[in-house]
C-alpha cells in the first residue's frame, strides 16, 4: 500500500491534537508514519489511557487485606475468599458500539469482559449488566429507535452469554431522554480461581516467544478505541466497521484452551487479550508491564481477509483473540493445546530487552516505538472542572409543586408501570440464568446470589449493580455516594458482606469543564463512600464522550458489589414469605420527595436535591439487617429506594408466592402520598415472624438503628394501605398487571 501522507487533517481525524503530534515527534526523534499514528491514536485515545480521568482514580482505595491484584495492574483485580481461593470481577463498557450497532455492540461487550477474566486465569462464574435507553413509550420516531435499541442489546447480551454458557443472573436497566442516542451497555463479569492460578499479562523474558492465539484477524472493529473516543454525531452509523463481530463458541474454545494452558505453569510467561486496540494494545501493555521489549511480524499473524495492511492488521478489534508470552523450549506445548481445541495459533513474535514494540511485517521494520510512550508515560491532562450554569436552577424545588394525588387508586399502578420501575422479566428471562446450576437468587431480588464449589466447600456470593443517575444529575457528589451506599445496601439485604467494588464512570465530553465538574463530584462521592465502608475498589472502566447531538448523558457512575454469604442459611430475597409474619420499617418514615422517580413521572419534575445520605447511619442500617439474618429471625428483606414504601411494598407482594398480599396501618402527620413514594436513604422492611419481634427491635436497637411495626402480610391477595383516616387498597392482581404487563406490553411481547 502507497504509505499515506501525514497531514493536519489526517492527525485531526485520528484525534490526536496538535501538541501531541509533537510530542510524538519528540518521542521517535522523527515524524510518524501512517501505522504508527494510528498505534499512537488508540493507545492515546481516553479509551485506552484514561488521559483525562487517570487522576481522578487515584482518589479510590484501592488496598485492603483482601487485594490480591490492584486496580490498574492487570485487566481485573483479584480478591482473596479465603480458603485458598480468590474473585476476578470488573464492569466495562461497550456504548458507542450499541448505539451504532445494539446486537453486536453488546455481545461483543459481553465478550470483552468475560476475556479480560479468564485472562487473569480464573474460571468465570457469571455476568450482570447495567443498561441505560432513551425512552421506550409512545409512536414518536424516537421512542421506536429506542425499542429498537433496548430489544438490540438485550438480544446481543443473551446470545453471547447464553451460548457461552456462562449465566447472566442480574442487573439494572433505566430508562430517561437523556440516552436519547447515547444508550449506555455496562457489563460486569466474575471468575473463580486458586491463589496459585492468578495470570500476569507482562512480557519477561529476553528471546522468549511470542503466540498469538485464537480467532483470525479480520478488518471489523477496526479503529474500535478511538471511535469510543469521540462524541457520537448522525455520521456515527458510517462507523460500524469500529463495531467488532463476535463468536461465542469461538470464544468458549478459546476460555477452555486458555485455562488448559495455563495449567501447565511454566509454558506461560504471560498472557493479554487482544480487546480494546487489539495487537497494538496486547503488544504494547505486555511489554510495558514486564519493563521489556517485543517485536512481531505481521506476515505470521493469521488473518481472514486479503490484502490487509499493517495498519488495519494492528488496529483491528477482531474478536476472541489472545497473545501468549511463553517460555522458551515450551513452545510446542502451546501449540499442542490450541491445536487440540481447533484454534489458530502461531508464533509471531519473541521478547527483547530493549523496551521498543518493533512491528515487522515480511520482515521489514513498519513500526517501531517505546513500549511506555505508548502507556505509562501517555499524556496525563488536569481537565478544568467548572459548576454548570444551570445547576443552582436545577435544585430549585418547592413542595407545593408536587400536587397531592386526586385518585391513589391509580398512582401506585401508573408508577410501578413506569418502565424504570416495572419489572425486568421481560429482559432476564431472555438470558440463561441458570446454566451450570450455580445461581441460588434468581433475578428480581435486590442482589443476585451464585454459589460456587471450593475444594470440599461452597462459597455464596451475591452480587448488585446500581446507580441512580437522576440523583447524580442533581448533585453528583451525593449521587455518587448513593450509588455506592444503594449497592451495598442490596447486598446486606441479602445477609451479605461487601468486600469489593468495581466502577464504571459513564459521561459527557470531558473537554468541556461542566461536564468534568460532573465527573470530578461523582468520583469525589464514590471515592469518599468506598473508604468509609472501607471497600476497595478493584477496578472498572472509564466511558466518556457519551453525547448525541442532542445532548449529554446524565452523568452515571455505575458500581458494581460483590460481597459474601457466610452459609446457605442466610440467604435472604426482598420477597414476602408467609401469611402473619410481621412487616417492619427500619430507618423511619423519610420525607425527601425532590428527585424522586414520583416527581419525575407522576409530575413532570427533575429538579431539586436528591436525597440526602449520611454514611454512619447508612452503614448502621447494613449491620442492623445483617444482624436480623444471621440471628435467623428474618424472613424478608428489600431496601427502599426507587418509589420508596409503596414500590417496595408492591415489589414485595408481586414477587411472593400467590395469595399473599399485606395490610398496612400506620400514623404520621404526613401527606399519603410523601408518606408512600418519598426516596429518603438508609431504609428498608423486613418481616419477621410474630415470636421474633421481641427480638428483632432488641437486635435493632444495639445497632441503634430505628424500627416500627407498620402491618402484616396476609393470605388477602392485596396491598391495604391505611394512613389516619385515609385507606387505600390495591388487589395484587392490579399490581402484577401494572408491573408485570409494563415492558412486555410496550415490547409488542405476550
Amino acid at each position: 500500500m502507497r504509505e499515506v501522507e501525514i497531514t493536519p487533517q489526517v492527525i485531526e481525524k485520528h484525534g490526536i491534537r496538535p501538541d501531541e503530534y509533537d510530542r510524538i515527534c519528540t518521542i521517535l526523534g522523527r515524524k510518524p508514519n501512517f501505522t504508527e499514528l494510528g498505534i499512537f491514536s488508540v493507545m492515546w485515545s481516553e479509551h485506552c489511557s484514561y488521559k483525562n480521568s487517570r487522576l481522578e482514580l487515584k482518589k479510590f482505595p484501592t488496598s485492603g487485606p483482601k487485594v490480591m491484584v490492584k486496580a490498574g495492574e492487570e485487566n481485573a483485580g483479584v480478591l482473596d475468599i479465603g480458603d485458598g481461593w480468590a474473585i476476578s470481577f470488573k464492569i466495562e463498557s461497550h456504548n458507542h458500539p450499541s448505539a451504532v450497532e445494539p446486537f453486536q455492540g453488546a455481545a461483543t461487550g459481553v465478550g470483552g469482559i468475560i476475556r479480560d477474566i479468564f485472562t487473569m486465569g480464573a474460571r468465570p462464574l457469571f455476568s450482570m449488566n447495567s443498561l441505560r435507553f432513551g425512552d421506550i413509550r409512545g409512536d414518536s420516531e424516537q421512542a421506536k429507535t429506542n425499542r429498537r435499541l433496548f430489544a438490540g442489546v438485550v438480544s446481543g447480551i443473551s446470545h453471547y452469554g447464553n451460548c457461552i454458557g456462562i449465566p447472566t443472573i442480574g442487573g439494572e436497566v433505566y430508562f430517561d431522554d437523556s440516552y436519547n442516542g447515547n444508550p449506555l451497555v455496562n457489563v460486569m463479569c466474575l471468575g473463580i480461581l486458586q491463589h496459585s492460578q492468578i495470570r500476569k499479562g507482562a512480557a519477561k523474558g529476553s528471546g522468549n516467544p511470542v503466540f498469538y492465539v485464537g480467532a483470525r484477524t479480520g478488518r471489523d472493529g477496526l479503529a474500535g478505541a478511538a471511535f469510543a473516543s469521540r462524541d457520537l454525531t448522525e455520521e456515527s452509523k458510517e462507523d460500524r466497521p469500529a463495531v467488532q463481530v463476535g463468536d461465542p463458541f469461538m470464544e468458549k474454545l478459546l476460555l477452555e484452551a486458555c485455562l488448559e494452558l495455563f495449567e501447565k505453569r511454566e509454558a506461560v510467561i504471560g498472557v493479554q487479550d487482544m480487546g480494546a486496540a487489539g495487537l497494538t494494545c496486547s503488544t504494547c501493555e505486555t511489554a510495558s508491564r514486564g519493563g521489556s521489549g517485543i517485536e512481531i511480524d505481521l506476515a505470521k499473524v493469521p488473518q481472514r481477509e486479503s490484502g490487509m495492511v499493517p495498519y488495519e492488521t494492528m488496529l483491528s478489534e477482531s474478536q476472541e483473540r489472545m497473545l501468549i508470552i511463553a517460555k522458551k523450549g515450551h513452545e510446542r506445548e502451546v501449540l499442542e493445546v490450541f491445536e487440540k481445541w481447533d484454534l489458530p495459533a502461531a508464533e509471531i513474535g519473541i521478547v527483547t530487552d530493549d523496551g521498543l514494540m518493533r512491528i515487522k511485517d515480511h520482515g521489514v521494520t513498519v513500526a517501531e516505538i517505546p513500549a511506555r510512550s505508548l502507556t505509562d508515560e501517555g499524556p496525563l491532562y488536569a481537565r478544568e472542572a467548572k459548576r454548570p450554569a444551570g445547576q443552582d436552577k436545577l435544585q430549585q424545588f418547592e413542595i407545593d409543586w408536587i400536587k397531592e394525588p386526586t385518585d391513589y387508586q391509580s398512582a401506585l399502578p401508573k408508577l410501578l408501570a413506569t418502565p424504570s420501575i416495572a419489572s425486568k422479566r421481560w429482559v432476564y428471562r431472555q438470558y440463561d440464568h441458570m446454566v451450570r446450576l450455580g445461581t441460588v437468587v434468581l433475578p428480581g431480588s435486590d442482589s443476585a446470589v451464585i454459589r460456587v464449589k471450593t475444594g470440599e466447600s461452597w462459597k455464596y456470593l451475591a452480587s448488585s449493580v446500581d446507580c441512580n443517575a437522576r440523583y447524580c444529575l442533581l448533585d453528583p457528589y451525593t449521587g455518587g455516594k448513593i450509588a455506592v451506599a444503594e449497592s451495598l445496601r442490596n447486598l446486606a439485604m441479602s445477609g451479605a458482606t461487601a468486600i469489593g467494588l468495581t466502577d464504571n464512570l459513564n459521561f459527557g465530553n470531558p473537554y468541556n469543564p461542566e461536564i468534568f465538574w460532573q465527573l470530578q463530584q461523582s468520583v469525589n462521592g464514590l471515592a469518599e463512600a468506598c473508604r468509609f465502608f472501607e471497600v476497595p475498589v478493584t477496578g472498572g472502566n472509564v466511558s466518556l464522550y457519551n453525547q448525541s447531538p442532542q445532548g449529554a448523558i446524565d452523568p452515571t457512575p455505575t458500581v458494581g458489589t460483590v460481597g459474601l454469604i457466610p452459609n446457605e442459611k442466610m440467604i435472604t430475597t426482598s420477597f414476602f414469605k408467609q401469611m402473619n409474619d410481621v412487616i417492619i420499617l427500619i430507618g423511619g418514615w423519610g420525607w425527601e420527595v425532590a428527585g424522586t422517580s414520583y416527581a419525575q413521572e407522576l409530575h413532570g419534575l427533575k429538579c431539586g436535591f436528591p436525597p440526602s445520605i449520611d454514611l454512619p447511619t447508612e452503614k448502621r442500617l447494613h449491620d442492623g439487617v445483617r444482624s436480623l439474618i444471621q440471628a435467623g429471625i428474618c424472613r424478608s428483606a428489600h431496601d427502599l429506594s426507587d418509589g420508596g414504601l409503596g414500590v417496595a411494598l408492591a415489589e414485595s407482594i408481586v414477587g411472593a408466592s400467590a395469595g399473599l398480599g399485606a395490610s398496612i396501618e400506620i400514623s404520621n402527620d404526613q401527606r399519603l402520598d410523601i408518606t408512600l413514594f418519598n426516596e429518603s436513604q438508609s431504609r428498608a422492611i423486613v418481616t419477621v415472624r410474630p415470636n421474633s419481634v421481641k427480638e428483632a427491635f432488641d437486635l435493632l436497637e444495639k445497632q441503634g438503628v430505628p424500627a416500627q411495626i407498620i402491618g402484616a402480610v396476609s393470605f388477602k391477595p392485596e396491598l391495604s394501605f391505611t394512613l389516619g383516616s385515609q385507606k387505600v387498597l390495591w388487589t395484587r392482581a392490579e399490581l402484577e398487571c401494572a408491573y408485570e404487563g409494563s415492558l412486555p406490553s410496550l415490547m409488542g411481547a405476550s
